[in-house]
């Protein structure tokens, strides 16, 4: 290394004093101002149309947060993407404990614990059944394995409104059409082959001399499962968990089909609020409901978003 010989050199006192100067530069490193980045055409284009995209897609929000912070007789004054003059609260508060939806008048609130109650349990149990599976599937090879990960394959891809029928009659025969019960068993039966296939795809690229070391030790199915596999596996559980509080709480087909009116999930109320056909339209009620009802998937996404890439990143979508 240069910089050990011109230290050794210093030290020894052998060499000439300008080359003892050079030597001792040598060993600073480089001064001066650092030199700044000119800002490139390729930046400013890039991130100019990242902010164009960002505000393309925030103004829709923008515009129902400002409508639902005002009363209507500024809302009739036309001007949407005014700021409010006055701000009120009142439509949120309507929206959640007062709004009608059909017969009821009760908001959004008893909506909402139904939503709690379906997407809870569909999203624990969907999760663990289909990582188990992806766990046997990618460690463990059984026979007619991979007729089974076809049949999940092709299972993720029919479309949903072909399977309503038969759903509906399988669960009137066993006493389950139109409560909460039978819409968790479906929302946990649709959700089970793309989890499946995200799991099978993570365990399949994790280091094979890990399981292959835990066999020799004599580690069986379990214990591999939950000492091995587990600890190493929260980004895909996070992406697993993301995808199904995402796409069960924001349903509508499945909650307006197999379940009840008193049991309604916050989606159909949200709906029976909008669509209402009795006395003035609302709109900064409906906006606040809107708003409302979004609110729990983004904030469980903005919460693990970085466990998500993590976990796309790490396999989650290889083949």
């Amino acid at each position: 290394m240069p910089e050990i010989a011109a230290f050794n050199a210093i030290a020894a006192g052998i060499e000439p004093e300008a080359e003892k100067v050079q030597a001792r530069a040598t060993l600073a490193g480089p001064r001066g101002r650092k030199p700044r980045r000119a800002l490139s055409g390729r930046n400013i284009m890039v991130y100019g149309t990242l902010i164009v995209v960002a505000l393309y897609y925030l103004l829709p929000l923008y515009v129902m947060v400002m409508t639902s912070l005002k009363g209507m007789p500024e809302i009739r004054l036309g001007n949407i993407f005014a700021p409010p003059l006055e701000i009120t609260f009142e439509p949120w508060v309507k929206a959640w404990s007062s709004a009608c939806t059909g017969l009821n008048c009760d908001g959004l609130s008893r909506g909402f614990w139904n939503s709690v109650r379906i997407t809870v349990p569909s999203t624990l149990v969907s999760i663990a059944i289909a990582s188990i599976n992806g766990y046997a599937l990618a460690n463990w090879r059984f026979k007619g394995a991979d007729l089974f990960f076809t049949i999940l394959i092709v299972g993720a891809f029919i479309p949903y409104q072909v399977m309503i029928y038969p759903i509906v009659i399988v669960l009137r025969e066993i006493g389950l059409y139109g409560s909460l019960t039978g819409l968790i068993i479906v929302h946990t039966i649709f959700g089970m082959p793309i989890l499946t296939l995200l799991f099978r795809n993570y365990f399949a690229g994790l280091p094979e001399e890990l399981f292959k070391a835990a066999r020799v030790d004599g580690a069986g199915f379990w214990t591999i499962y939950f000492r091995i596999m587990l600890p190493m596996s929260m980004p895909i559980f996070v992406v697993a968990m993301i995808l199904q509080v995402t796409g069960i709480w924001n349903d509508f087909l499945f909650g307006v089909v197999f379940t009840r009116p008193e049991y309604y999930p916050m989606t159909v109320q949200l709906n029976n609020i909008v669509n209402s056909v009795q006395g003035v339209k609302e709109y900064n009620v409906n906006m606040a409901a809107t708003i409302l009802t979004g609110a729990v998937p983004l904030f469980v996404y903005f919460v693990s978003g970085r466990l998500f890439v993590r976990g796309i990143a790490a396999g989650a979508v290889k083949g």
